[in-house]
């Protein structure tokens, strides 16, 4: 016992744990005393099959040091002064499925080194090449180190550590959104740079939409001279496209940096671009325009016309031969069904197959296109509305819709990628989902066993880009992918939040020196909420995080507020609200400010803090606060997800508040999002009652809406009746569902959404 304390308490003495700003973090990180400095007379030893990854290496630190640095094969005899990468043969980075159970268990994803940096020589080696790869992207790290950033082309150096590190999963994605805004080629080329350096390999490249067609196919010109533009509403026409030129220099530039690019080809729907190019693949055949609103339309590929297979295989095989992944991505996703409902050729198809309804034929559809691909090589990957018509043999399912689409296909043995809109949607803010939601997100669901827990593959971030023209992608993305980066890559019990913001903090500096125009990691401000006294309300604003500074005052309105009011905004924290208001918040952060002014709207009355219930369970999704929510006296903002609003499917909404007390009301109100391409429709009508012992109720008022259910675009629909004085302790709002989507909708028949931030009483 007394040998082995000697012995620890030398290596103790040698190697201590020590912080490091490596992201994401490796398992394991040893430091010692020293620091490798290369210089022009160091020599990088190649042992094995990675003489690119080497070059690399090279360019690298000449980038850095000014310095031109040898490549050797191990010819020449280096001293005691060399970078050695030893790779081993190319290891299987995902073993077959199905195959022995212990060596699927067993089986770790490719891209696991081991590296020791000594003061007079680095010492890298791994099972391939990816290996060898990501951990040059760590060396990248620490030379671009803040300490080294301000030394360019001079000696950095590079402090001694033995480090271990190894993926947990072999997909770790982004998914960029390049049809509802057009991205340059030499902005992707940056994203796949910033994929290597935090170790993501898969660049999911949605490249098919209604609002634009992005890739050249020869046999079909009219879907980029057509299908790529669309006409604004300001009557401007907005597009682009690659051409196969460009995505054969995207492609390979990735390959280089072990990513691979999976195209994504939107199919049935999401398809109005090519219908746009070609309208007889539509059920009407008759001409449709690219679109230039977002959401779902009605309009998608003709499932009973053989036209739409022969087009789709003709594409897919132009697609193929510029994607070497092993994967092609079909969408899937937000297909509604009602031109199949009404199609005749649609309706033959599903009756001489058998099939017992339109979500099946779906299934057909996506099988058909599945087995075109196998000849090709390829697999499908499909967002988890495939599931719904029964999972397609060998598809993989990508679950946005929350974690069960993922879970039921890991239980039949499909592999999995995990998006789910709570953690992976970086399109939405981050009131949202911030950066310690991403971090705190697992890709693997409770209750599968070991051998289940493989079919999950990994998981991606999603960028959609609705709302995200190029110029504000990097603000959406960064800092929130380094957490997706670590939670797919470091193992969860090496993972701690509060550690791996300190290690964020640096990162903002390597961030700014590579160009990237990052965001903000949460919401700036605590707005701390309390209710002091009957209708008046507490408000305590304060920085998140450090760095941040804040300003902010109150205005006794809703509305918009004059530019000359804000610039007066004070440093002042505290305020108590006692009649409809809005808070202000303007904050800033590494001479960065917060996108747009940060509001709080504010209805304080006299069913504020009441006992509220609920006939129907609001939404997991959007419960604006929880079972009080309704009866806060926290309005919501023009922003259906700005964690103010109460959100309910398919159900009327009805809400009982118990006031505590009795008091003679004279108006009852409430208001109602509404955001029809979002299915989101305001209530035909809310009747509200009244109750002086929660027994026998009295109908005092119905107000029915004051807006055309065909009304564009997002708003708020204000309900409100005024009483002549009527004693109650017990306020009752049943808000009327407005049902399906109607047949004029681009997804009718689907059910509507109600969605509600207040009960206000006075």
């Amino acid at each position: 016992m007394k040998v082995f304390s000697l012995v620890v308490a030398i290596v103790m003495a040698n190697y201590v744990f020590a912080q490091h700003h490596i992201i994401p973090a490796p398992s394991s990180y040893l430091a010692s005393s020293g620091n490798f400095i290369p210089n022009e007379k160091t020599i990088i030893l190649v042992d094995g099959p990675c003489i690119d990854e080497a070059n690399l290496l090279a360019d690298l630190l000449k980038s850095q040091t000014g310095k031109n640095f040898l490549v050797d094969d191990g010819t020449l005899n280096p001293g005691n002064n060399y970078i050695l990468l030893q790779c081993q043969e190319k290891a299987k980075s995902i073993p077959d499925l199905p195959g022995d159970i212990e060596k699927r268990i067993n089986t770790k994803p490719a891209g696991a080194y081991q590296m020791k940096i000594f003061p007079d020589r680095i010492i890298l080696s791994a099972k391939d090449r990816e290996g060898i790869f990501y951990g040059i992207m760590t060396i990248k790290q620490i030379i671009l180190n803040p300490t080294n950033l301000k030394k360019p082309h001079q000696d950095i150096g590079l402090p001694c550590a033995a480090i271990r590190d190894e993926p947990v999963f072999p997909h770790r994605g982004l998914l960029l959104d390049c049809c509802r805004h057009f991205m340059s080629k030499e902005f992707i080329l940056k994203y796949v740079d910033l994929l290597a350096l935090y170790k993501m390999n898969v660049f999911h490249w949605h490249l098919t939409e209604d609002q634009g067609w992005r890739i050249q196919i020869d046999k079909y010109p009219l879907l980029t001279e057509v299908g790529a533009w669309r006409r604004e509403g300001d009557g401007t026409t907005y597009g682009g496209f690659y051409t196969k030129s460009d995505i054969r220099e995207i492609v390979a530039y990735a390959q280089s940096r072990h990513i691979t690019v999976i195209p994504e080809i939107e199919m049935p729907g999401h398809s109005l671009a090519a219908i746009a190019a070609y309208p007889t693949l539509g059920c009407t055949g008759e001409q449709v325009h690219v679109e230039n609103n977002w959401g779902v339309f009605k309009d998608i590929y003709c499932a009973g016309d053989e036209e739409s297979f022969v087009f789709l295989t003709d594409v897919l095989a132009e697609v193929c031969d510029l994607f070497p992944s092993p994967f092609i991505h079909i969408g899937g996703d937000e297909a509604p069904k009602f031109r199949w409902e009404q199609c005749e050729r649609c309706q033959r198809r599903i009756k001489e197959l058998g099939l017992a309804n339109e979500a099946e034929l779906q299934t057909y559809f996506i099988e058909r296109i599945a087995a075109f691909l196998a000849t090709k090589g390829k697999k499908i990957i499909g967002w988890d509305e495939i599931l719904e018509g029964g999972i397609p043999a060998d598809a993989i399912i990508q679950s946005w819709r929350g974690m069960e689409g993922g879970m039921r296909a890991a239980l039949e043995g499909h592999g999995v990628v995990m998006s789910p809109t709570s953690h992976c949607y970086f399109d939405y803010g981050l009131e949202s989902t911030d950066l310690r939601e991403v971090y705190e997100f697992d890709p693997v669901p409770a209750g599968l066993t070991a051998l289940q827990q493989t079919n999950i593959l990994g998981g991606e971030c999603n960028m959609w880009t609705e709302h995200a023209p190029q110029e504000l992608v990097d603000s959406k993305v960064f800092p929130r992918m380094l957490a997706i980066s670590e939670v797919l890559w470091t193992y969860p019990q090496d993972r701690n939040y509060d550690e791996f913001y300190n290690r964020v903090k640096t990162h903002f500096d390597i961030l700014d020196d590579l160009g990237v125009q990052y965001g903000f990691p949460v919401v700036p401000v605590n707005v701390i909420q309390n209710h002091s006294g009957q209708e008046a309300i507490q408000v305590k604003v304060k920085g998140a995080f450090e760095g941040v500074e804040v300003r902010a005052a109150v205005f006794p309105a809703i509305g918009e507020i004059p530019q000359s009011d804000l610039v007066a905004l004070s440093t002042v924290d505290s305020f108590t609200i006692n009649s409809p208001s809005q808070l202000v918040v303007k904050t800033s952060f590494r001479g960065k400010e917060y996108p747009g002014l940060i509001r709080r709207y504010y209805s304080p009355h006299s069913a504020m803090a009441g006992k509220v219930e609920l006939a129907e369970p609001f939404s997991p999704y959007y419960p604006a606060g929880g079972n009080n929510a309704l009866a806060d006296g926290f309005l919501g903002s023009d922003n259906f997800r700005d964690g103010f609003w109460q959100g309910l499917s398919g159900k009327e909404m009805k809400v009982t508040v118990d006031m505590g007390k009795t008091i003679d009301v004279t108006t009852i109100s409430s208001r109602f999002f509404h955001y029809g391409n979002a299915w989101i429709f305001r209530p035909n009508l809310v009747i509200f009652e009244i109750s002086r012992d929660g027994v026998e109720w009295k109908n005092v008022g119905t107000v029915h809406a004051n807006s055309d259910e065909k009304s564009s675009g997002e708003f708020v629909v204000p309900y409100e009746l005024k009483v002549s004085p009527q004693k109650a302790r017990f306020i009752r709002m049943t808000a009327k569902n407005y049902g399906l989507n109607p047949d004029w909708h681009d997804a009718p028949g689907e059910p509507t959404w109600l969605f509600c931030d207040e009960l206000v009483v006075k």
